[in-house]
């Protein structure tokens, strides 16, 4: 996994819409790494995709990279019950606490949630930090692959998902039923 990058040099991404069972979904990649795979209807994605060119100083062009297919395929498997472990490279793009909360969501098992709270508590944070956890995991700009749709309100409320409480719940209940 590729966290940092020199930003002196130019950077030429490549982005491509999949069509997947779920809707559509963007996906932006290097020839390296998969930079964000969101859902069309995501809020605030042409300021989020703004933002990546800023902070990889990219250019993001219409086309495929190798990480594209590779995540393309992943997608439809995962949607179709029979993946549960994602391979496809991935740049992450945050700062230090983000990168922590977000490997903190990668720990949570396929099937499971927990709390917000919880989640910082895994991160060696205090319970109170949930709100500071709660807005590195709006951050994600890789659904599903850094899986914050496994994280919800301690009383068992779904909470935020950038890519609709739909989705969120979607994804819980898919992952629930191809748990084991």
């Amino acid at each position: 996994m590729n966290n940092q990058k020199n930003h002196n040099q130019y950077t030429f991404l490549k982005s491509s819409w999949l069509t997947t069972t779920r809707g559509s979904m963007l996906a932006i990649a290097s020839k390296e790494a998969l930079y964000l795979l969101e859902f069309a209807g995501r809020r605030d994605l042409e300021q989020i995709i703004k933002d990546l060119t800023t902070k990889t100083n990219a250019t993001i062009l219409p086309g495929r990279t190798r990480q594209i297919d590779s995540i393309e395929h992943e997608i439809n498997a995962y949607f179709a019950g029979s993946l549960k472990e994602f391979k496809t490279p991935i740049h992450l793009s945050g700062s230090p606490f983000q990168q922590d909360v977000w490997h903190t969501l990668m720990s949570v098992p396929y099937g499971n949630t927990i709390s917000y709270s919880e989640q910082a508590i895994a991160m060696g944070k205090q319970s109170t930090a949930c709100r500071a956890v709660a807005n590195a995991n709006g951050a994600n700009h890789l659904a599903i692959i850094i899986p914050c749709h496994r994280i919800i309100n301690t009383n068992g409320n779904l909470g935020g998902y950038g890519g609709g409480i739909a989705h969120k719940q979607w994804l819980i209940d898919l992952e629930k039923k191809n748990r084991t």
